[in-house]
């Protein structure tokens, strides 16, 4: 008996590393140390710190993978991982350095596996950060042969005391939504339940990838006035906005600040609430910063491809009152 008759082609995935060569080198900057195909690779830190701090941040796709399996379309859903981490970086204002991924099959496929591996490399340039390496593994007999999971870690440095956070807000600060023009990587258990086998016919519209906000959001910090920010992911705005206020300080966030994209009308006209939706997903706003009312026309100028809206205000209170 041989590896290859379990079910696991060596040679298969070490043809998959040299197609995926050139793709993954192309975000590596002379910052970057270790060779493609190594144990490990490394990266310095940026100038201009004095004691950085490094940050890390860990995520995957999800379920809405099994639409792209559906669909037979992989060009996306390395920027949907991307996002999450980078993003995640983003909310307490670290700039991300360096990406690594995890690509797990039930058997290889080079043409679609290839496909993964570039979108995640092209969604590391948008980001402006190397993709540093990856794993590849098969999983025969574990997972079924057409499937695939993805997830990653994105490691990011910001200067030791100066990381966006809830010590920072101040009642009256203000709340500045980035817009989102899809559903991003979350709550797709939900939409497949919901759809059924309906959801082929709607496969190209949820498939839309995530904005990645993070070089806009640290453009907003470096202008000033940023203390805290959001990702506005699984659990919605108020749940993730109140991660980001302190204990003895509430927010009142206006819903009908912003229009909510078709997607988010399309999944409830298959019977989820309204509550449901804010509760689940981000209905509009991928991402919030709470800026200092003096800074909101700087920051707004700087984010200005995401349609930076004010959506409401910190107060006196407890926790995020949707109205």
């Amino acid at each position: 008996m041989t590896y290859r008759e379990a079910g696991v082609d060596i040679e298969a995935a070490d043809r998959l590393v040299q197609a995926i060569a050139a793709d993954v080198t192309a975000t590596w900057t002379d910052r970057v140390g270790g060779r493609f195909g190594g144990f490990a690779a490394g990266v310095e830190i940026p100038e201009g710190f004095d004691h950085p701090m490094m940050m890390l941040s860990t995520d995957g796709v999800g379920t809405k993978l099994d639409l792209a399996r559906r669909a037979g379309d992989w060009a996306t859903v390395g920027q949907d991982l991307v996002a999450m981490c980078v993003d995640d970086l983003a909310a307490v204002g670290a700039a991300p350095i360096g990406f690594v991924d995890y690509l797990a099959v039930g058997v290889l496929t080079p043409e679609r596996d290839k496909a993964i591996v570039a979108s995640v490399a092209n969604a590391c340039t948008v980001a402006g950060c190397p993709l540093l390496g990856g794993e590849t593994a098969e999983h025969p007999g574990v997972m079924a042969d057409d499937a695939v999971d993805l997830a990653g870690t994105a490691l990011g440095v910001v200067e030791k005391g100066k990381a966006l956070g809830a010590h920072h807000v101040r009642e009256g600060d203000q709340l500045i939504g980035l817009l989102s023009p899809n559903l991003r990587s979350n709550g797709f258990s939900l939409v497949r339940k919901v759809f059924g086998d309906d959801i082929d016919a709607h496969l190209h519209h949820l498939l839309e990838p995530s904005i990645i906000y993070s070089p806009a959001v640290m453009r907003a910090i470096a202008a000033g006035g940023v203390h805290a920010a959001a990702h506005i992911t699984g659990g919605g705005l108020a749940a993730n906005l109140g991660r980001a206020l302190p204990g003895d300080l509430g927010a009142v966030v206006d819903t009908g600040s912003w229009a909510r994209p078709d997607v988010f009308h399309l999944v409830m006209s298959r019977g989820v609430g309204e509550e449901e939706m804010f509760r689940t997903f981000n209905m509009g706003i991928g991402f919030c910063l709470v800026v200092d009312p003096s800074h909101v026309d700087d920051v707004m100028a700087a984010t200005h491809e995401h349609g930076p809206t004010v959506i409401g205000m910190v107060d006196k209170g407890e926790g995020v009152t949707l109205r």
